[in-house]
């Protein structure tokens, strides 16, 4: 393997695009849906797996696309597109056009770079390159951190919603770290990364790079339960309809704190919703990216889960601490030789997909 190489598979696992919206990404506020929209049903998996119109049986792991021969799954397209699902399913609990719109350009930009993927990888196959075990083992850790706040559970029962096995999931990361360093390998002789370039680029950085395992937050909720046993009239969607004119309220001036104690149904209603320095690891991981995203003071909200609707305003956030520039360093001088090179970059990988045998059915 050619030194350079070597180098960046190790680099590779810092540059691997995460699932979730991230800081630098546009995360656009949630809004209130029309109250007559019908309810979706509640964080339901992307539906990639159809039944057979001959059969009626169900099409367990279907092909997504083709590259070169090579099989794309529907399963692995699921499996990507998961938290982001969960996060616009939470965001958007009518669904409606910005949820649609959001989901197909997420699902649009995943096949495409495992398209992309498929491609690079043909050319590896020409260096006879290999990625070690441990390298691999580091970034699915790193991965189950990030998107899941560390959970092994919460990691293996996405495995299992998505039909996916570890060793499948091992394989994915091994194809996107060996697509990164071929990416960097491509394009090595980029000009060296100046030291102010350096520095903002970690400015920019550092938030996303900090340890979101020790993230805090203090906020308040209110809390609509999906169903109220108090009124058995009561169903989801008028608790929506609820939730969404608790939001109209806050809007129009009123008072967080007593609409929680008039409205919200959880332990914290007397106190106005107000929870104090919470980690951001007793959070669920969709539930956390939206709030933590979000800035003190502004009302999110309603979010859905299958318990019911909340809102939330955030009253203080606490990230946790970024890794120094001298840590991290070497990946930071790489993502600056990636952006000098991107133009450059895309015109290559234009040029091997014009060459590629791609069949898309999804």
């Amino acid at each position: 393997m050619k030194p350079r190489l070597a180098h960046l598979l190790v680099l590779a696992a810092t540059f691997l695009p995460g699932l979730p919206i991230h800081a630098e990404d546009e995360v656009p506020a949630p809004v209130p849906a029309a109250p007559l929209a019908p309810l979706a049903p509640p964080l339901a998996p992307p539906a990639l797996v159809r039944p057979s119109a001959a059969s009626g049986s169900v099409e367990v792991n279907g092909i997504a696309a083709k590259v070169n021969g090579r099989v794309i799954t529907k399963n692995q397209v699921s499996f990507m597109l998961a938290p982001l699902f969960a996060q616009l399913a939470a965001q958007f609990p009518r669904r409606g056009p910005q949820f649609e719109s959001q989901f197909k350009e997420a699902k649009t930009k995943i096949i495409q770079e495992l398209v992309d993927r498929q491609i690079i990888l043909d050319e590896f196959k020409k260096l006879g390159a290999t990625i070690k075990p441990h390298i691999i083992d580091e970034e699915i850790k790193r991965q189950r951190q990030d998107l899941f706040n560390g959970s092994e559970v919460k990691f293996r029962e996405e495995l299992k919603r998505s039909r996916m096995t570890m060793d499948g999931y091992r394989e994915m990361t091994r194809e996107k770290m060996v697509v990164q360093a071929m990416r960097a390998q491509q394009f090595s002789d980029a000009p060296p990364p100046l030291p102010n370039e350096i520095q903002k680029e970690y400015d920019e950085a550092k938030l996303n790079l900090r340890d979101v395992s020790k993230d805090m937050i203090s906020f308040q909720k209110i809390f609509i339960p999906a169903s109220d046993s108090g009124n058995p009239l009561a169903t989801p969607d008028t608790q929506l309809a609820l939730a969404e004119d608790i939001a109209k309220q806050l809007a129009d001036g009123k008072d967080f704190a007593e609409l929680a104690k008039t409205y919200s149904k959880d332990a914290f209603a007397e106190q106005g919703g107000l929870q104090e320095n919470v980690p951001r690891t007793d959070l669920s991981p969709e539930f956390a990216s939206i709030i933590f995203e979000s800035s003190a003071g502004k009302v999110v909200g309603p979010l859905m889960d299958p318990q019911g609707f909340t809102l939330v305003k955030p009253v203080k956030i606490d990230c946790g601490p970024s890794p120094a520039l001298g840590k991290v360093r070497d990946m930071i001088e790489e993502r600056v030789r990636k952006k000098k090179t991107s133009a450059q970059y895309e015109r290559w990988i234009e040029s091997r997909r014009k060459q590629a045998m791609v069949d898309i059915r999804v």
